[in-house]
């Protein structure tokens, strides 16, 4: 990796970081959390915690990447010896390189099941199939290991395929490609889903305002949706952040990305509800609602083979956007070691590879890697991240980095940094494990 390398422009860092953000997550997570807690109440703390949690945090990890101008490790180390402390705060960039990793292990697995079921779209497998028979279908896939195994290839190659082609033409082109035709397919489904959905139906479940449901878990849902939606803690963005270009304003920059990945979480929802409730279906989160609600709902609608293969088409981009920034770390941290970008994206991909294969084969390694990232891994990361910025470099220094000013918008980022955010993380990472 070289210092001069850089993003096109400031737009295609916007599009990889969104595409980093933008995974399964919000497609069947996010809609379903905001139905279940509360609708626009849900979501008005929702974008509260993105205030003081999700946008402080990425514009310090995109400001660490800026500042440092090469992998997770290396910027964490040398701007901590910069400062005069110790160079071992680049063991956080390391921890940050291997979740992502470790994600990429059972993620590409999920991915993988998205392009099986692009495969059965097109083929109309399932079109005005028994409910049972689609049912069906999804567990045959679960216990098919040698089908899910072809699949995770797949993905995990046309992954490496992209982080190989280098930052300029590899990752920076497929975003310019892969982004707008998710946009696209979104809104083309959110179409669909105003003329043969329940779209009334769809709007009360995800934005009434019921503050009733605004329960202390609904607020710590919404802070840990919050931190994971924007891929923080994992190195992905400030690994992202080392190309960013020199004069761009981060502030404005992350803001963008923000409100691209929350407008995207919630048409996703308005895209998906109206058919589960046109359908008589019960709304639901996680696998459940992708591969086998959603398919119900397509399979008696018309039109609904073509807009089936165009959702899972959807799905598809979005989770390979979020792949391509789960490789990136590793990779830059390799070419600082003088690795060629092929052999270390090949390599790094290859053990992910290996991971996957473990989680098809053995569904405990699936849960276990989950677990570990989710509600270790990433809290302690995006912790540390906070710490570093708001507590060991000085003032002076990230004033200088951030390119904010001086003013009260500065003072304001810098004080919700230093306090609100990584007790807000404390109180994340709390939860995930159960201990509050």
């Amino acid at each position: 990796m070289t210092a001069n390398v850089t993003w096109k422009s400031r737009w295609t860092f916007i599009l990889a970081a969104t595409g980093s953000a933008v995974g399964l997550g919000n497609i069947w997570k996010f809609p379903y959390i905001t139905g279940e807690y509360g609708g626009g109440a849900f979501v008005l703390i929702y974008l509260a915690c993105i205030l003081l949690i999700g946008i402080p945090v990425m514009i310090a990890e995109i400001m660490v990447g800026r500042a440092g101008r090469s992998d997770p490790v290396d910027s964490m180390s040398s701007l901590g010896q910069a400062a005069g402390k110790t160079a071992n705060w680049g063991a956080v960039g390391a921890i940050g390189i291997l979740a992502g990793l470790m994600i990429m292990m059972f993620y590409s697995v999920v991915a993988g099941w998205a392009l099986d079921y692009v495969a059965q779209s097109l083929s109309g497998s399932y079109h005005q199939a028994p409910v049972e028979q689609i049912e069906k279908s999804f567990s045959e896939l679960l216990s098919s290991p040698y089908e899910q195994l072809f699949w995770h290839s797949i993905f995990c190659l046309i992954t490496a395929s992209i982080v190989a082609g280098g930052v300029t033409n590899g990752i920076g082109k497929s975003v310019d490609i892969l982004m707008p035709v998710l946009f696209g397919f979104l809104l083309l489904l959110l179409g669909y889903s105003w003329f043969n959905g329940d779209f009334s139906a769809g709007l009360h479940f995800m934005f009434d305002t019921d503050f009733s449901k605004l329960t202390s878990e609904a607020v710590l849902v919404a802070m840990g949706h919050a931190f994971f939606t924007l891929s923080l803690g994992m190195g992905a963005i400030m690994a992202y952040g080392a190309y960013f270009p020199g004069k761009a304003s981060i502030g404005k920059t992350v803001l963008t990305i923000a409100a691209l990945d929350t407008v995207i979480a919630l048409v996703a929802g308005m895209a998906m509800f109206p058919l589960v409730f046109a359908n008589d279906l019960t709304p639901g989160q996680g696998p459940g609602l992708m591969f086998v609600t959603l398919p119900i709902a397509f399979s008696n609608m018309g039109g609904g083979q073509f807009f089936g293969t165009i959702f899972f088409a959807l799905v598809s981009i979005a989770a390979l956007s979020s792949s391509i920034s789960l490789i990136e770390p590793g990779v830059a941290w390799l070419e600082k070691r003088d690795v060629k970008r092929v052999f270390s994206t090949f390599g790094l991909t290859g053990i992910a590879w290996l991971g996957g294969v473990a989680c098809i084969f053995y569904g405990e390694v699936f849960n276990a890697l989950d677990y570990i990232t989710a509600n270790i891994m990433l809290p302690l990361g995006g912790l540390m991240i906070a710490l570093f910025v708001g507590r060991a470099l000085s003032k002076n220094t990230v004033e200088e980095e951030v390119g904010m000013g001086t003013g009260m918008l500065f003072k304001c980022w810098w004080f919700v940094l230093r306090y609100l955010a990584p007790i807000g993380i404390i109180l994340i990472f709390l939860n995930s494990l159960k201990l509050i």
